[in-house]
């Protein structure tokens, strides 16, 4: 059985000649392979130290189960699929909407199973019926509806609980980001968010030692006097051992609020199996169904143990278009140094420890990223929002999902924020649609001629 395991030398194993790329299934000599796998690491360090830490989860196991994903998936699609699968960022607003209503970690990652599992059962219909079924039940306008409100349910998040820890640190470190983001390029603006944390890191550290603690709301959410960086539990943390395990709680409502980001997944996975196909020159649509099956199984096992949900990353696709190495080998690279940074509790005690200032500076551009994501479906499928089939059900479903606009059934179960605006975008469109007139049913782009766009030069890169 062929599991896309074995690579054939590319030239002479320095570097691809002039037009040339590394194929899958080819590699160049193993110690730049393997500083290929260390450079994806480096790529995917922002979104994955960031995403498990706003979800209240161990970014150890994070990182740890990202390279355990990423094996995964690289067997399913026999390497035919180079991608690197961390921590999903749409999870974000969900794990923050379930802790809001008293839920516990247990709770997170036993909601965020089921999306898993539905993930893959999506999959595995794919594969069997074709992209066609998605499109039928998921247009343009209600993945690009649901992406934007998931992203831009997470406002609150940042004004009230990471801002006002240290507003004038999340300032500079917004201000840093945004301009490492513009002004860099090439490999160093696709790692924009790990340089603005970094920067977040330093500035905190000089400020304490400039001008002593600063009296703010502390992570505990009472305003008290406390340091920005607090380093007491790296000192503690072993520099060997094995992370912190926990299994999965099922909740009903918590599972409700969690399940509009299949949506965004199964978008997400288009997108980059098809930036992959356009790359590669390989004709990828079959593989579809496998990709989003693979990383549905891979987001179930990590969350079975503790862990986060897992997507594939745009980062390192840019890192793929930037290099010209498309090569499997690097990804398996890159997933033995994320099993070996799991295994480190002072690395994961490092990244704990990102002060809130910086993460407030850091979740402005990242949360609102997350949800203009949704306008540039709207745009790449070039949805027209003057028709008010597509109009209505978005608008609707939106302000309720931003806005947190709740619908009470009994005193134990309600519908609110995501969910709620999730199913009216759905719902709202199918049921307007079947009563619309024939000039409002005009045809929609397939899902499948994807998400986001990648240049191919080394200035170029994904902007996802």
């Amino acid at each position: 059985m062929n599991l896309g395991v074995r690579w054939t030398l590319h030239g002479d194993g320095r570097t691809p000649a002039p037009g040339a790329v590394v194929r899958p299934d080819e590699r160049l000599s193993w110690p730049r392979t393997v500083g290929l796998g260390a450079q994806h690491v480096v790529a995917m360090f922002g979104a994955s130290f960031v995403a498990p830490v706003l979800m209240g989860l161990d970014p150890n196991l994070a990182i740890m189960m990202s390279g355990v994903a990423t094996a995964i998936f690289l067997l399913a699609t026999r390497g035919t699929v180079p991608s690197y699968l961390g921590c999903s960022l749409s999870f974000v607003g969900v794990a923050a909407a379930i802790r809001a209503s008293g839920g516990t970690s247990a709770t997170v990652t036993g909601a965020v199973l089921v999306v898993g599992a539905v993930l893959f059962l999506a999959g595995l219909a794919v594969r069997k019926f074709g992209a066609r079924i998605i499109h039928a039940a998921m247009p343009p306008v209600v993945t690009g509806a649901v992406v934007m409100l998931i992203g831009f349910n997470l406002a609150p998040v940042t004004a009230a609980t990471y801002w006002p820890q240290d507003q004038w640190t999340a300032l500079l470190v917004m201000l840093f980001t945004g301009l490492a983001v513009v002004c860099l390029r090439g490999f160093w603006s696709r790692i924009a968010i790990f340089l603005g944390l970094v920067f977040g890191y330093a500035l905190s550290w000089v400020l304490d030692l400039t001008f002593g603690r600063i009296h703010s709301m502390s992570p505990s959410g009472q305003v008290t006097d406390h340091w920005r960086l607090d380093l007491s539990g790296v000192s503690q943390a072993d520099w060997i051992g094995l992370p912190s395990f926990h299994g999965p709680s099922f909740e009903w409502s918590a599972i409700l609020v969690a399940l509009p980001v299949v949506i965004a997944l199964i978008a997400e996975n288009a997108g980059h199996v098809k930036a992959v196909g356009e790359m590669t020159g390989d004709d990828l649509d079959d593989k579809l169904g496998t990709a989003i099956a693979a990383d549905g199984a891979a987001s179930m096992l990590s969350t079975a143990v503790g862990g986060p949900p897992n997507t594939t990353y745009s980062e390192n696709i840019g890192v793929m278009a930037a290099t010209r190495v498309y090569s499997t080998a690097a990804y398996w690279a890159a997933a033995g140094f994320a099993l070996l940074f799991g295994l480190c509790p002072k690395f994961g005690a490092v990244v704990a420890a990102i002060p809130g200032g910086v993460l407030g500076g850091i979740t402005v551009i990242l949360y609102g990223m997350i949800g203009l994501l949704g306008a540039q479906i709207w745009i790449n499928a070039k949805v027209d929002l003057r028709n008010p089939l597509n109009l209505v059900p978005a608008a609707a479903g939106i302000i309720i999902g931003v806005g947190g606009v709740k619908l009470t059934f009994t005193d134990t179960f309600e519908l609110g924020g995501i969910a709620l605006g999730t199913i009216v975008v759905i719902t709202g469109y199918h049921v307007l649609r079947a009563f619309a007139p024939d000039h409002l049913k005009e045809q929609e782009p397939l899902l499948d001629s994807g998400t986001s766009s990648y240049e191919s030069g080394a200035d170029g890169g994904a902007k996802g």
